[in-house]
């Protein structure tokens, strides 16, 4: 899928329960969600951020792209893909992806779920999701459910 990062990319996992410190995600969550897209604070934290496998992806040492992996009551979730604006399109985000399904298939997931912002619909089908139902909004942008069979 697309060509290959102009730079070196490399990820690291945090995980919340074995003393990870997640401000690396949070800081380009910050910048994408909150201070790009207007996201309130208070809706783009929360709960599952403590039981996630959290991906941060860095290139020369900086956290330029992250992405979590949970499991609800239901099915397994990705979400909060973020990659910084000036490093989108040199592959940092394909790469969250594609750990953060690794990741989800070494836990024994079935599937995997998603809520996309509808702009980022076509990014997620080239790994094979596939949307259901309707649109809806999710902070004030619009999003649609989409799946993926492991």
């Amino acid at each position: 899928m697309g060509k290959e990062s102009e730079y070196p990319l490399e990820i690291k996992w945090i995980d919340v329960k074995y003393n990870g410190n997640l401000e690396d995600a949070f800081q380009i969550r910050r910048n994408v969600f909150i201070n790009e897209q207007n996201v309130p604070e208070e809706e783009e934290f929360d709960e599952a951020d403590l039981e996630s496998h959290h991906a941060v992806v860095y290139a020369d040492g900086s956290p330029v792209a992250t992405g979590r992996l949970f499991k609800s009551e239901k099915y397994w979730i990705i979400g909060r893909i973020s990659v910084l604006k000036e490093h989108r399109g040199k592959q940092a985000g394909k790469l969250v992806v594609e750990k953060l399904l690794e990741k989800a298939a070494e836990l024994g997931a079935k599937e995997v779920h998603i809520h996309a912002q509808t702009h980022a619909s076509g990014f997620y089908g080239k790994f094979g999701f596939v949307a259901y139902g309707d649109t809806f909004p999710e902070s004030g942008i619009e999003h649609i459910s989409m799946v993926k069979r492991l």
